[in-house]
């Protein structure tokens, strides 16, 4: 069903006056453009998220670093210590930190993008705009914390005396698969929120199952090489382990069927995310 477009433009008859003109379908045909004709409501809603993140709260951007940092501390002591798995050569804090940083990425940038519907109802039941911009805006946010938190990891590397490797220069490639990977998920999540709320309790529980089966607090490298094709069928086992070959340089090993299989669904999920988003984006204002 096409959408009426109304559009205001200067009127030829009556000089200084406007007139509106209803386009049927241009919504549709120009909707990529008006993603980028959007782009202010975009930095709004991305410069708001940040201001109120860490609103009211007494230590502030502080929960950035406390989080992953003690996160970081208990798998050492848990994975490394007590369980005394291997650390492939590197200190165990970083070689935890080196998949906390992806996996707080990504689960960060999950929960907002898939809770952003809802909580921007009432904008989206009063004027137009392309939904898309508010899940995307919430990803991007989750990057400020991203950036915070790679301090830590500084830090450890300056701690142990750790010199990363030319390989480095490859991180943000990785850090754009994990951005996907979490848009991905998160357009899923967001358009099945608005139709079924059951899903603002079924993202916590993913995430946090999640933490546990992928190699965070451990080398991927410990699963049996019989299952690790398998084991990566989990789109943040490729992810983490890009991070760790980026970071850890020599040290680090990439399973590359594996990565290959991960950064495949990596892509699947964000193709078919924008796909069920677009298909369910007319419904939104009727729905929420």
């Amino acid at each position: 069903m096409n959408r009426l477009k109304i559009k205001r433009q200067r009127a030829a008859s009556v000089p200084g006056e406007t007139e509106l003109i209803i386009e049927a379908g241009r919504t549709e045909k120009n909707y990529w453009q008006d993603i980028w004709r959007y782009r202010e409501l975009f930095y709004f809603l991305a410069w708001r998220d940040i201001l109120v993140r860490y609103k009211q709260t007494a230590i502030g951007v502080g929960w950035a670093l406390i989080r992953p940092f003690l996160t970081m501390v208990v798998f050492t002591v848990v994975f490394g210590r007590l369980a005394n798995l291997p650390s492939d050569g590197v200190p165990y804090p970083i070689l935890v930190f080196s998949a906390m940083l992806p996996w707080q990425l990504f689960s960060t940038a999950l929960s907002e993008c898939s809770n952003s519907l809802i909580a921007n109802a009432n904008l989206l039941s009063k004027v137009y705009f392309p939904r898309l911009v508010v899940p995307t805006s919430a990803v991007v946010v989750s990057f400020v914390d991203f950036a915070i938190s790679g301090l830590i990891l500084v830090a450890l590397m300056a701690w142990f005396t750790y010199i990363p490797s030319w390989r480095i220069i490859t991180l943000p490639l990785f850090i754009l698969i994990a951005l996907a990977a979490s848009l991905g998920v998160g357009l899923w999540m967001a358009s099945l929120n608005v139709q079924y709320r059951d899903f603002r309790y079924i993202v916590p529980f993913l995430v946090q199952f999640g933490l546990y089966i992928s190699p965070v607090g451990f080398s991927s490298n410990i699963v049996p090489d019989q299952w690790r094709l398998l084991y990566s069928l989990n789109p943040m086992v490729g992810v983490i382990d890009g991070f760790r070959w980026a970071i850890l340089g020599n040290e680090a090993t990439i399973y590359w069927p594996g990565f290959t299989l991960s950064v495949s669904l990596v892509l699947l999920l964000l193709v078919s995310g924008l796909w069920y988003f677009r298909k369910m984006e007319r419904t939104f204002a009727d729905v929420i």
